[in-house]
Parts: C-alpha cells; structure tokens; sequence
C-alpha cells in the first residue's frame, strides 16, 4: 500500500434532516442507516482503507464528536481525529488537514471524503480512486469525481466538462449552483454534467498553492501555525486561530477559481443519503415498494414507506402512502415523503419544546 496515500473524511455535519434518528449530539454518519452491521462512518473508513494506510486516514470533525469517532473507528488514534473547534465549512479544515499532511510527508496526495455517503461497489470506487492518485501525482491538478446524474436533481450541485474532451478524465469548466427543475432537465440533455458529490483529489503541493493564491488571508492565518502541526502545540494554536478563519466552502473559496480543475466521471453507484427519500432508494422493498429498518410491522394498504425504529416494538399500518414513519425513544414521526425537506424546520420547533 503506498504510504504517500492519504484520506481526510469530513464527519462534522449535523444531518438534520433525518431527524429524529440524526441529532446533534448523534448525527447520521454514527447510525447505521441501512440497517447493514456498520455505522457510515465505519463504512468509509473501510472502504478507503482498502488502498490507504489505515494511519494516513484523517477524520475531520466537531469537538463534540471524538468520542463517538474513537469508539466507532477503534483503530483510529486521537492524533488522527482533527477537532475543529468552531465550525467554519469545508476551506478551513481541508487546508490545516492538508497542511498537516503536507509537513508530514510532502510528496503526500489525498482524497477529501465525506463521511455519510453510500457506494455499493467498493472496487469499482478503489478503481476509480487510484485513477484519480495516479493523475494527480503526475500532474498539476485539483481533481473531483463526478457522480453521473440519473434524474434533474435540483439539490446538488453540478460540474460542468468540456464536452470535446475525449480523456477519460475531463478539465471542468465550470461549477454550477444548485438549479431549478428546467435547468437540471437541460443540464441532463446536455450530456456533460455531472453532480458534485463533495469527493475531492489532489496532492498536498497543489492544494496547498491554491490556497496561497486564492486565499492568502486564510493561508497566512493557517501557516503561522506550522511549526505546531504533528507536535503536542498544534491544538492550542487550532483552538486560539481556527475560529479567525473564513466560513467558507472549498467550492467557493479554491475550486470555482482556479483553472487547473479536472473531473473523472465515477463508474460507481452513489448515494449522498441525504434525505428519507434517499435512504428508501437504497432498502430492500417489500411488493408495495414498503422499506423497513429494524422494526417488527404489519401492513396493510400501504406503499411507498419507509418504516424505521430501534425499539423492540410491533408497527402496525393501515392506509398510508408515502410516508415516513420513525420511532425514536420519544419522538414517533408520521410525515408525508413529500415534505421530507421540511423535516429541517420541524426538528427547530420540536427542539423548542
């Protein structure tokens, strides 16, 4: 296995939206969601560990949060967990991570993953992934992987190639904002746009330039802590400065400027787990398209459900359709698939109560 690999798996967020089983204090990346044996967390780790040194893996995440990854990811050590201690989007974090790297091995390239997404085809995934190493240790680029697109989806954003490019790994020419139906119906007409999955690669020279160029305030704040990285001084320095910084995404702040940006377009299935809906994508459905995660039911007149719940309990449903119907210690959420991105604003009012 090459020791210059690296990871850094993005594991701070929230996942709201799948509340009440994602909370605060228990996001969806230490669930597990699919009812498969492991946590999507332990899911990445496992597979990125197939063609990165287990040591080289790098968790990014919350304070809040190292408990639960040094108990999930046992062979994890808390030097290898970064804690960030405000939360300031993906630019900060992916530059002291890489910056890190970079004073451990210069020759380092790394792969910046988040931590709750769902691949099925672990090799194919490997595959692709060593296409994107190989091409950034030769060249000068900042690399995605693009997720072809199956559907006008209007909740990612898309990455655009030029579509006379006959590599196989295409120079972008430009990010898109998420669009309306319209455009995202144009967008899959079109043949050259691909969803952006958040999956990033590149080695620690070129993302560390970037960074100089594109944002010299931010990497003047990062560097002046660089002789403390790897050494017992760097959390005192992440704690005092890493709040200083810019709230800002790696989109925004590297990517939709620089000109040296390339996509591969994935040959493996995705999923970003994103919402209910997205989850009952991926479940085992009974013959009425009904998904169930670790509950006892009983169904009648009833489709399109998803159907969770951790206690031991008997679900009995009669004459629901596209529903999601959760079961947490206190909370039983009954509400329509339809409205699953309100789920957001409703756990705000419920955490009033």
């Amino acid at each position: 296995m090459n020791k210059n690999y690296y990871a850094i798996v993005m594991a701070g967020g929230v996942g709201s939206r799948f509340w009440p089983v994602s909370t605060t204090d228990f996001p969806k990346q230490f669930h597990d969601m699919l009812g498969s044996g492991d946590t999507l967390i332990q899911k990445t780790f496992s597979r990125l560990a197939k063609s990165i040194p287990a040591e080289n893996i790098l968790i990014l995440t919350n304070e809040r949060y190292n408990d639960l990854v040094l108990e999930q990811l046992p062979m994890v050590k808390q030097e290898q967990v970064l804690l960030e201690p405000a939360m300031r989007n993906t630019a900060p974090c992916i530059l002291y991570a890489s910056l890190k790297i970079q004073k451990q091995n210069p020759d380092a390239v790394m792969v910046v993953a988040p931590s709750d997404h769902w691949i099925e085809d672990e090799d194919e995934f490997s595959r692709n992934l060593q296409q994107c190493f190989d091409f950034c240790q030769k060249e000068n680029a900042l690399m995605t992987l693009g997720i072809q697109p199956t559907f006008p989806n209007t909740g990612f954003g898309y990455i655009e190639f030029d579509k006379t490019d006959a590599n196989p790994i295409k120079k972008v020419t430009q990010f898109r904002e998420k669009p309306d139906y319209e455009t995202a119906k144009s967008f899959l007409e079109a043949g050259n746009f691909l969803w952006n999955g958040g999956i990033f690669i590149w080695s620690a020279k070129t993302i560390t330039e970037a960074f100089e160029k594109f944002q010299p305030q931010m990497n003047a704040l990062f560097q002046q802590g660089n002789s403390s990285y790897n050494t017992s001084a760097e959390k005192e320095f992440i704690n005092a400065n890493y709040a200083k910084a810019e709230n800002i995404s790696i989109d925004y702040a590297i990517l939709e400027k620089a000109q040296n940006v390339y996509v591969l377009p994935a040959t493996f299935d995705w999923n970003d787990l994103g919402t209910w809906g997205q989850l009952h994508e991926k479940l085992d459905k009974d013959e009425n398209n009904n998904g169930v995660i670790n509950a006892k039911v009983v169904m009648e007149n009833a489709s399109n459900n998803i159907v969770r719940s951790d206690a031991n309990k008997l679900i009995v449903i009669d004459g629901l359709h596209d529903y999601i119907i959760v079961d947490k210690e206190g909370i039983l959420l009954i509400y329509p698939k339809s409205k699953e991105q309100d789920i957001k604003r409703i756990t705000a009012m419920a955490n009033k109560l």
